[in-house]
Protein backbone atom coordinates (compact mmCIF):
# COMPACT_ATOMS: atom_id res chain seq x y z
CA UNK A 1 0.00 0.00 0.00
CA UNK A 2 1.28 3.02 -1.25
CA UNK A 3 0.37 6.54 0.87
CA UNK A 4 -0.59 9.75 -0.66
CA UNK A 5 -0.04 13.24 1.33
CA UNK A 6 -3.65 14.56 1.09
CA UNK A 7 -2.62 17.58 3.06
CA UNK A 8 -0.03 19.07 5.32
CA UNK A 9 -0.56 21.59 9.09
CA UNK A 10 0.78 24.49 9.43
CA UNK A 11 1.39 24.95 13.27
CA UNK A 12 3.92 27.29 15.13
CA UNK A 13 6.27 24.53 15.85
CA UNK A 14 9.30 24.72 13.14
CA UNK A 15 10.80 21.85 15.31
CA UNK A 16 9.79 18.76 17.43
CA UNK A 17 11.17 20.31 20.64
CA UNK A 18 7.60 22.82 22.39
CA UNK A 19 5.26 20.67 20.56
CA UNK A 20 2.84 19.25 22.86
CA UNK A 21 3.68 15.60 23.71
CA UNK A 22 0.30 14.29 23.00
CA UNK A 23 -3.10 15.99 20.73
CA UNK A 24 -5.21 17.85 22.74
CA UNK A 25 -3.05 19.12 25.87
CA UNK A 26 -3.06 22.30 24.55
CA UNK A 27 -4.25 25.20 22.56
CA UNK A 28 -3.89 27.63 20.11
CA UNK A 29 -5.23 27.17 16.23
CA UNK A 30 -3.07 25.37 13.15
CA UNK A 31 -4.49 24.81 9.86
CA UNK A 32 -5.11 21.45 7.88
CA UNK A 33 -4.26 22.80 4.41
CA UNK A 34 -4.87 20.29 1.49
CA UNK A 35 -2.64 19.63 -1.54
CA UNK A 36 -4.14 21.31 -4.84
CA UNK A 37 -5.67 18.05 -6.53
CA UNK A 38 -7.41 17.56 -2.88
CA UNK A 39 -8.98 21.15 -2.94
CA UNK A 40 -12.69 20.26 -3.59
CA UNK A 41 -15.35 21.25 -1.48
CA UNK A 42 -17.21 18.62 -1.75
CA UNK A 43 -14.70 16.53 0.21
CA UNK A 44 -15.17 17.60 2.97
CA UNK A 45 -19.42 18.34 3.19
CA UNK A 46 -20.76 17.43 5.90
CA UNK A 47 -17.28 17.62 8.51
CA UNK A 48 -18.38 20.89 10.18
CA UNK A 49 -21.26 18.17 12.04
CA UNK A 50 -18.39 16.77 13.92
CA UNK A 51 -16.53 18.49 16.92
CA UNK A 52 -12.91 16.22 16.45
CA UNK A 53 -11.69 14.70 13.54
CA UNK A 54 -9.02 11.81 13.50
CA UNK A 55 -6.07 12.91 11.73
CA UNK A 56 -3.60 10.22 9.95
CA UNK A 57 0.40 11.66 9.24
CA UNK A 58 3.55 10.98 9.21
CA UNK A 59 6.26 11.32 10.92
CA UNK A 60 8.56 13.29 8.31
CA UNK A 61 11.44 14.60 10.54
CA UNK A 62 12.85 10.81 10.85
CA UNK A 63 16.39 10.14 9.79
CA UNK A 64 15.89 7.11 7.86
CA UNK A 65 19.41 5.68 9.24
CA UNK A 66 17.80 5.49 12.41
CA UNK A 67 14.97 3.11 11.88
CA UNK A 68 13.19 1.20 14.58
CA UNK A 69 14.31 -1.13 17.37
CA UNK A 70 11.23 -3.38 19.50
CA UNK A 71 12.00 -1.72 22.24
CA UNK A 72 12.42 2.00 22.94
CA UNK A 73 12.62 4.28 26.41
CA UNK A 74 9.69 6.30 26.89
CA UNK A 75 10.49 9.89 28.58
CA UNK A 76 7.36 9.17 30.59
CA UNK A 77 9.24 6.49 32.27
CA UNK A 78 12.41 8.71 32.63
CA UNK A 79 14.22 7.51 29.58
CA UNK A 80 15.92 4.46 31.26
CA UNK A 81 13.86 1.72 31.13
CA UNK A 82 12.86 -0.08 28.01
CA UNK A 83 9.22 -0.98 26.95
CA UNK A 84 8.10 -2.00 23.46
CA UNK A 85 7.77 0.06 20.28
CA UNK A 86 3.73 -1.05 20.20
CA UNK A 87 3.30 -0.21 23.88
CA UNK A 88 4.50 3.24 23.33
CA UNK A 89 3.38 6.58 20.65
CA UNK A 90 7.67 6.44 19.93
CA UNK A 91 7.86 8.18 16.48
CA UNK A 92 10.55 5.31 15.52
CA UNK A 93 8.06 2.80 14.16
CA UNK A 94 8.49 0.50 11.21
CA UNK A 95 5.78 2.60 9.60
CA UNK A 96 6.56 5.97 10.77
CA UNK A 97 2.69 7.02 11.26
CA UNK A 98 1.19 8.89 13.78
CA UNK A 99 -2.21 9.62 14.70
CA UNK A 100 -3.97 12.31 16.94
CA UNK A 101 -7.33 13.53 17.85
CA UNK A 102 -7.86 17.41 17.22
CA UNK A 103 -10.68 19.81 17.58
CA UNK A 104 -12.34 21.10 14.48
CA UNK A 105 -13.15 24.74 15.29
CA UNK A 106 -14.34 25.52 11.73
CA UNK A 107 -14.43 24.72 7.76
CA UNK A 108 -13.04 27.68 5.70
CA UNK A 109 -14.40 27.24 1.89
CA UNK A 110 -13.28 30.02 0.87
CA UNK A 111 -9.69 31.62 -0.37
CA UNK A 112 -7.52 30.13 -2.84
CA UNK A 113 -6.43 27.22 -0.44
CA UNK A 114 -9.89 26.36 0.57
CA UNK A 115 -11.53 24.04 1.95
CA UNK A 116 -9.09 24.49 4.87
CA UNK A 117 -10.16 22.62 8.22
CA UNK A 118 -8.73 25.03 11.56
CA UNK A 119 -7.92 22.69 14.43
CA UNK A 120 -7.09 22.87 17.73
CA UNK A 121 -4.43 20.44 20.14
CA UNK A 122 -2.61 19.32 17.59
CA UNK A 123 0.88 17.72 18.75
CA UNK A 124 2.30 18.13 15.19
CA UNK A 125 5.58 19.94 13.78
CA UNK A 126 4.83 22.69 10.91
CA UNK A 127 4.61 21.03 7.69
CA UNK A 128 3.96 17.44 9.37
CA UNK A 129 1.90 15.62 5.91
CA UNK A 130 -1.43 14.28 6.26
CA UNK A 131 -2.32 11.11 4.70
CA UNK A 132 -5.91 10.66 5.94
CA UNK A 133 -8.81 12.78 7.67
CA UNK A 134 -12.03 10.66 9.65
CA UNK A 135 -14.26 11.99 12.21
CA UNK A 136 -14.35 11.30 15.56
CA UNK A 137 -17.21 9.61 16.52
CA UNK A 138 -17.47 9.65 20.36
CA UNK A 139 -19.66 6.02 21.20
CA UNK A 140 -17.09 3.92 19.23
CA UNK A 141 -13.73 6.12 19.72
CA UNK A 142 -14.25 6.73 23.64
CA UNK A 143 -13.48 4.59 26.14
CA UNK A 144 -13.09 6.01 29.48
CA UNK A 145 -12.72 3.25 31.31
CA UNK A 146 -10.07 1.77 29.34
CA UNK A 147 -6.43 1.04 30.82
CA UNK A 148 -3.59 3.15 30.12
CA UNK A 149 -0.45 1.41 31.42
CA UNK A 150 2.75 3.24 32.47
CA UNK A 151 0.59 6.51 30.96
CA UNK A 152 -2.45 6.36 33.00
CA UNK A 153 -1.69 9.14 35.35
CA UNK A 154 -2.14 12.30 33.27
CA UNK A 155 0.57 14.61 32.71
CA UNK A 156 1.46 17.11 35.72
CA UNK A 157 -0.21 20.34 37.02
CA UNK A 158 0.48 22.41 34.17
CA UNK A 159 2.95 25.39 35.45
CA UNK A 160 2.42 28.71 35.79
CA UNK A 161 3.98 31.47 32.95
CA UNK A 162 5.85 34.18 34.23
CA UNK A 163 6.76 37.35 32.09
CA UNK A 164 8.57 39.47 34.13
CA UNK A 165 9.74 42.01 31.10
CA UNK A 166 6.75 42.25 29.11
CA UNK A 167 7.96 40.14 26.34
CA UNK A 168 4.49 38.54 24.97
CA UNK A 169 3.57 41.73 23.80
CA UNK A 170 5.64 41.32 20.95
CA UNK A 171 3.14 38.35 19.86
CA UNK A 172 -0.55 38.49 18.77
CA UNK A 173 -3.39 37.59 21.00
CA UNK A 174 -3.52 34.17 19.27
CA UNK A 175 0.17 33.08 19.46
CA UNK A 176 0.26 34.58 23.12
CA UNK A 177 -2.03 31.36 24.24
CA UNK A 178 -0.79 29.25 22.28
CA UNK A 179 3.03 29.83 23.55
CA UNK A 180 1.57 29.79 26.86
CA UNK A 181 -0.40 26.63 26.66
CA UNK A 182 3.38 24.87 25.56
CA UNK A 183 5.47 26.30 28.02
CA UNK A 184 2.85 25.36 30.57
CA UNK A 185 3.04 22.01 29.98
CA UNK A 186 6.53 21.79 30.39
CA UNK A 187 8.78 21.34 27.25
CA UNK A 188 11.24 20.10 28.62
CA UNK A 189 12.64 16.04 28.83
CA UNK A 190 10.84 14.83 31.19
CA UNK A 191 13.92 13.17 32.97
CA UNK A 192 15.58 16.84 32.83
CA UNK A 193 14.29 18.77 36.63
CA UNK A 194 16.69 21.79 36.44
CA UNK A 195 16.55 25.49 35.95
CA UNK A 196 19.10 25.66 32.82
CA UNK A 197 18.22 27.97 30.16
CA UNK A 198 16.48 26.31 27.53
CA UNK A 199 15.28 27.40 23.53
CA UNK A 200 12.50 26.74 21.66
CA UNK A 201 11.46 28.20 18.07
CA UNK A 202 8.19 29.30 17.66
CA UNK A 203 6.77 30.71 14.71
CA UNK A 204 9.74 33.13 13.57
CA UNK A 205 10.60 33.57 17.24
CA UNK A 206 13.55 32.04 19.17
CA UNK A 207 11.83 31.97 22.56
CA UNK A 208 14.35 31.06 26.12
CA UNK A 209 13.16 29.86 28.97
CA UNK A 210 13.78 28.29 32.78
CA UNK A 211 11.56 26.15 34.99
CA UNK A 212 11.98 26.51 38.77
CA UNK A 213 9.50 26.20 41.35
CA UNK A 214 6.46 24.97 39.44
CA UNK A 215 7.09 28.38 37.50
CA UNK A 216 8.61 29.03 33.80
CA UNK A 217 9.58 32.27 33.58
CA UNK A 218 10.12 33.64 29.93
CA UNK A 219 13.60 35.24 29.24
CA UNK A 220 14.04 36.57 26.00
CA UNK A 221 11.87 36.09 22.65
CA UNK A 222 13.82 36.49 19.68
CA UNK A 223 12.56 37.68 15.92
CA UNK A 224 14.86 35.75 13.23
CA UNK A 225 15.37 39.16 12.34
CA UNK A 226 17.87 39.71 15.40
CA UNK A 227 15.19 41.66 16.95
CA UNK A 228 16.20 41.33 21.22
CA UNK A 229 14.77 42.29 24.10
Amino acid sequence: MQLVQIAHIETPFPTKFGVPRQAGLATGECRVVFEPEYRVAEAVRGLDEFDYVWLLWGFHLNREREGWSPTVRPPRLGGNRRMGVFATRSPYRPNAVGLSSVKLLRVETGGTEGPVLVVSGADLVDGTPIYDIKPYLAYADSHPEARSGFAAAAPKAELAVDDPQGLLDKLSAQQRETLCASLALDPRPHYQDDNRQYAMLFDRWEVRFRVANDRVEILSIESSEGDRR
